[in-house]
């Protein structure tokens, strides 16, 4: 199982700046395992919009390093940009992405809003579904007055009371709202007028509040020169961007004006896009034809996805499919080795032995690559196996049964393990000397693969009801190991 993972998309009132933006760029990912997937930054706006994805703990650290690097650097009082602000930090949603409930970040937004008041002196307000008054759930309900007219209330008229920290305004970072919310499209379109009238007449139109489409706000500002029609899409499932598009469109041409272009800010859900697509070409199951899914799923999760699951709570993947990648990993470096020495007319003596240690270390990764797959199917069968009633008749024969095939897949990364091990050392001792440092990290590698192998064999065998049922393939580990 995947470990737990959830987006956050802070979006701060700087967009011109790139120091300022390289500072909260290192704030975020400062945070071990937070991964950095977009930055926009909007000069005309004045403000950036960062997304980024993360366990839990690690997100709820980024969002407050990137708080407090946006409370010193960013000074509202000189702030001016087309875009509506109230804070440094004028707003940091969290998403459920895998694994997450929606409840859980809300307990992040006030976890965050909590320590943001008291570390930070941020008056913050919870919003969207962590909102703890209804007239909160819109941020632009919230936001009203902005940051100047904020600071005239706030401390004066309950109302507008913060949910964490001072009952005043920060005198440069102003306030945040801080919520959880499910995943939100930043869609703008600009028309080919600079008449900004028209984007807000358009936009009181199709908004939800207008009595237009559902789960969309949208609001009229002059960008670049041209009036935009700025849009946040609360549920692209509801009211996915082609539908917005096709409204906005219907709406400018009985105004007699067209569309220049449209732009996302941040991310978008491929469904988003695909939908689009589909809807023009009036295809109902796009999504099963695409060629980049099924290599994507073929091939299997990116290194940075397995091992977020290897890391996850779930016991598969586990320590065998682990020893099986790191001899992988071990026979990728044999093959490296090797096509280094391949060529090399220092090396022609032994070319011949590269060209064979080559192929067959090339061989042995992809064998090796599999059974990190095979071992987990197999523990995966185990469970299964645990799994039957007590009671029901032939239990203890099926788990017998799962675990000596689950003690195959471990001794076969043995063997493989074992004799990446011999090539290594070997190209280590013929192969080009500039890469003898990488031939020793694979026979180190490869040591691990077979030792950890090894165990797993002997954790299996052990498990039976009957242990002399396995003693031959433990027989085997042990001189592989020997």
């Amino acid at each position: 199982m995947a470990s737990p993972l959830v987006e956050c998309v802070p979006n701060f009132s700087e967009g011109r700046d790139p120091q300022t933006l390289g500072a909260l760029r290192t704030a975020l990912t400062s945070v071990p395992g937070v991964r950095l997937l977009d930055v926009q930054s909007d000069a005309s706006h004045h403000r950036s919009v960062f997304t980024f994805v993360a366990h839990p703990e690690a997100a709820l650290e980024a969002a407050f390093r990137a708080m407090q690097t946006a409370t010193t650097r960013i000074d509202l009082t000189r702030h001016q940009g087309e875009h509506p602000r109230m804070g440094a930090t004028d707003v940091v949603p969290f998403i459920p992405v895998r694994d997450v409930s929606m409840e859980e970040c809300v307990a992040l937004a006030k976890r965050l809003g909590e320590r943001a008041g008291r570390e930070l002196g941020i008056p913050v307000f919870l919003y969207a579904k962590a909102a703890q008054r209804p007239e909160r759930e819109r941020l632009p309900d919230i936001r009203k007055g902005e940051f100047e007219g904020l600071r005239d209330r706030i401390g004066s008229d309950p109302a507008v009371d913060p949910d964490y920290g001072p009952k005043r305004i920060h005198p440069t970072a102003g306030a945040t709202a801080i919520g959880a919310r499910p995943f939100l499209v930043a869609y703008n379109i600009y028309l080919d007028t600079t008449d900004v009238a028209v984007a807000k007449a358009i936009a009181k139109k199709i908004r939800t509040s207008g009595g237009g489409l559902p789960a969309v706000q949208a609001s009229g500002f002059e960008v670049d020169g041209l009036a935009q029609v700025s849009m946040n899409l609360l549920d692209i499932d509801v009211t996915p961007p082609v539908t917005v598009f096709a409204a906005v469109e219907r709406e400018a041409g009985q105004r007699r004006v067209g569309i220049v272009r449209s732009e996302l800010v941040g991310l978008i859900p491929e469904r988003g896009i695909l939908s689009a697509g589909a809807a023009h070409l009036k295809l109902a199951d796009a999504a099963d034809h695409l060629l980049e899914a099924r290599i994507r799923a073929a091939e299997g999760p990116s290194l940075d996805g397995w091992l977020d699951e290897l890391a996850g709570p779930s016991p598969v993947p586990g320590g065998g499919s682990a020893a099986a990648l790191a001899g992988s990993l071990a026979g990728a470096l044999v093959a490296m080795v090797a096509r280094l020495t391949i060529g090399r007319k220092a090396y022609a003596a032994v070319e011949a032995r590269a060209r064979e240690a080559l192929e067959r270390g090339e061989a042995l990764r992809l064998e090796l690559r599999h059974l990190v797959q095979v071992d987990a199917e197999a523990y995966n069968r185990v469970s299964d196996a645990y799994k039957v009633p007590k009671d029901a008749p032939g239990r203890s024969a099926k788990i017998d049964g799962a675990l000596l095939a689950a003690a195959e897949p471990p001794l076969a990364v043995a063997r493989a393990a074992a004799e990446v091990g011999r090539l290594a050392k070997e190209m280590g001792e013929i192969g080009n000397k500039n890469a003898r440092s990488d031939a020793k990290v694979a026979e180190g590698l490869a040591r691990a693969a077979l030792t950890g192998a090894v165990e797993n064999v002997r954790v299996n065998i052990a498990s039976l009801s009957d242990p002399a049922a396995g003693q031959l393939l433990v027989e085997e580990a042990d001189r592989l190991l020997k």
